[in-house]
């Protein structure tokens, strides 16, 4: 199933609840909340109290993406704070095992996350017990970056695996998605796209949501 999950990190912070209004009301499937320490990579966005705030303005699931050094510590105060989905990083300081069971038992789906100079090896091992794999299309930490179209092998070779294995994980890619990348995404193997200043800055953000969704599906249609 394609998945639009709309990236907070581009909106307008001082219009945050009217800005995921409009994205739910747009046909976004989940949203997209960029945590980010300051260490992990080199920017530092919102925590637990801003996602516990804003979920009373919105119905979507929250899809959290830890870029932090240490996601086991903060597991609970996250799932507390109404996240649906965590995606840490496969390389960060937390076991990756003991991680995925303490989000599990607080509720939410597990998820990992590979930087673009990681190989998709890495996650294999945990594929039974993962709703979802991010692969990262930019480097982690800021938006606006150009989408980097080799992490498509990695996308190909996850896919193929959760085939073989006959799961229904999800694949999530982040980074530079926007109306032309987000067909090579798709066509790839992956069916949930994370976009930002592509949606929030678009002219038109009910028609940029719907030919997202139409080209993707079409794209991961061909691919399969």
């Amino acid at each position: 199933m394609i998945k639009i999950s709309p990236s907070v990190l581009s909106c307008d912070y001082g219009r945050m609840a009217d800005e995921i209004k409009c994205m739910e009301e747009c046909g976004a499937d989940l949203l997209h909340i960029d945590v980010m320490d300051g260490h992990f990579v080199p920017n530092i966005t919102l925590g637990a109290p801003v996602c516990k705030c804003i979920k009373k303005y919105t119905s979507l699931p929250f899809d959290v993406h830890l870029m932090i050094s240490e996601p086991l510590k903060y597991i609970e105060d996250f799932c507390g704070a109404g996240a649906d989905i965590i995606c840490f990083h496969t390389e960060s300081e937390s076991d990756i095992g003991e991680t995925i069971d303490k989000i599990v038992e607080n509720g939410a789906k597990p998820a990992l996350a590979v930087k673009p100079n990681t190989a998709a090896d890495v996650v294999l091992p945990f594929l039974d017990r993962l709703s979802m794999v991010l692969v990262m299309t930019v480097e982690p930490g800021f938006g606006g970056q150009s989408f980097m179209a080799d992490q498509m092998e990695k996308v190909r070779k996850i896919r193929s695996e959760i085939r073989k294995r006959g799961l229904k994980t999800d694949i999530e890619v982040d980074g530079g998605i926007n109306g032309e990348t987000i067909g090579v995404a798709a066509a790839a193997g992956a069916n949930v796209f994370v976009s930002g200043s592509a949606l929030f800055g678009a002219p038109d953000r009910k028609k940029a949501m719907d030919e997202f969704k139409e080209k993707a599906r079409k794209a991961f249609e061909r691919g399969v």
